[in-house]
């Protein structure tokens, strides 16, 4: 299975910040944020050793391509187009409004650093609209383990909230910054309604707490609201409904994943998912696949989960750059 651009840009990445030295490198990481820290971080410790040759191919390739670079200067709507195209429109509406209109998120940041059960001690004792306004600013999967460390009421009360949210407006904030105390600083008089939270949002967040609390927290939600909760099912996509997506959008989605971690998914899915991965798989990759499958031994409910959620997470980003569709409509075949 090809490795993708991101994991070879993230190793090349990895390599050029281990041959900085220490300091170097630390002053590189202060510019970046959690996600990409912990990445570099995971990708450096399973770097044993590299060879010179590579490491002077690599500097060789930056040198090339800052040679080629020229002053830049960017105006606010050369940065709307970009985070546009690259993030789609939904995200890059939330982070232009963030980046470009103010938005007062920066002691927000500071729990992107924090472990959720840190972060579930902090919050879980303020109302649960203040903590639902905290949980939209963070990605879906730390939002999700935070979630796990609440009492059932109140994650339903939370998971309500923030599917009926439509906006935060800027007395929300203001609660914000005196619910978090000094992680929060700077007035929120003059921001704008931010577009967060609403069904999607609360769909994406139950993607990650794990198929027990999902179905207590859809239950609760059930009953205060039966759309409601069939609007939350709809947005919802598991590993299973892999099985809803053309084959060409499996075939793409196959070149993003690695075949360690297609194993591990498969070990939890159906019959019928195997056989579509299977046959969307050239012949001897496919044989290939169903060997490593039958000489694998038990794992850990955990690690397949794992591994399935890291496929949904590319399955949903190849979504959003309109190259698959999750449940559209046939395609023409690409074998790979």
């Amino acid at each position: 299975m090809a490795v993708s651009q991101t994991d070879e840009g993230l190793e090349k990445s990895a390599m050029l910040l281990l041959s900085l030295g220490p300091d170097a490198a630390a002053e590189v990481l202060k510019h970046l944020g959690p996600r990409e820290v912990q990445k570099l971080g995971h990708t450096m410790a399973g770097i044993k050793s590299v060879p010179r040759e590579k490491i002077e191919a690599l500097l060789s390739e930056l040198e090339a391509h800052a040679a080629k670079g020229a002053g830049l200067a960017a105006d606010e709507e050369m940065i709307r187009q970009m985070l546009t195209k690259a993030l789609g429109d939904d995200k890059a509406a939330n982070l232009i409004g963030r980046i470009l209109h103010g938005g007062d998120t920066s002691g927000i940041e500071a729990l992107k650093w924090m472990d959720a059960a840190t972060v579930a001690d902090l919050i879980k004792n303020e109302h649960p609209q203040i903590i639902a306004a905290i949980l939209v600013h963070l990605e879906y999967d730390q939002a999700g383990e935070i979630l796990k460390h609440f009492s059932d009421r109140l994650r339903n009360d939370v998971v309500l909230r923030i599917a009926t949210l439509d906006g935060i407006q800027p007395i929300a904030l203001r609660e914000l910054n005196e619910a978090l105390s000094r992680l929060l600083a700077g007035a929120a008089a003059n921001v704008k309604k931010a577009a967060m939270g609403g069904v999607r949002h609360a769909a994406e967040i139950l993607n990650y707490v794990g198929q027990a609390a999902e179905t207590a927290i859809l239950d609760n939600v059930r009953e205060y609201d039966p759309d409601l909760a069939q609007k939350i099912l709809d947005e919802m996509f598991v590993f299973e409904n892999l099985l809803d997506v053309d084959d060409r959008g499996v075939q793409l989605l196959l070149r993003e994943v690695q075949s360690d971690t297609l194993v591990l998914a498969l070990k939890g899915a159906s019959p019928e998912l195997r056989e579509k991965i299977f046959k969307n798989m050239s012949q001897r990759a496919a044989e290939m696949l169903r060997e490593d499958l039958e000489s694998k031994g038990p794992v850990r409910l955990s690690e397949v989960e794992a591994a399935q959620k890291e496929i949904l997470k590319i399955a949903r980003r190849l979504a959003d750059e309109g190259q698959i569709q999750l449940g559209g409509k046939g395609g023409e075949d690409i074998m790979i």
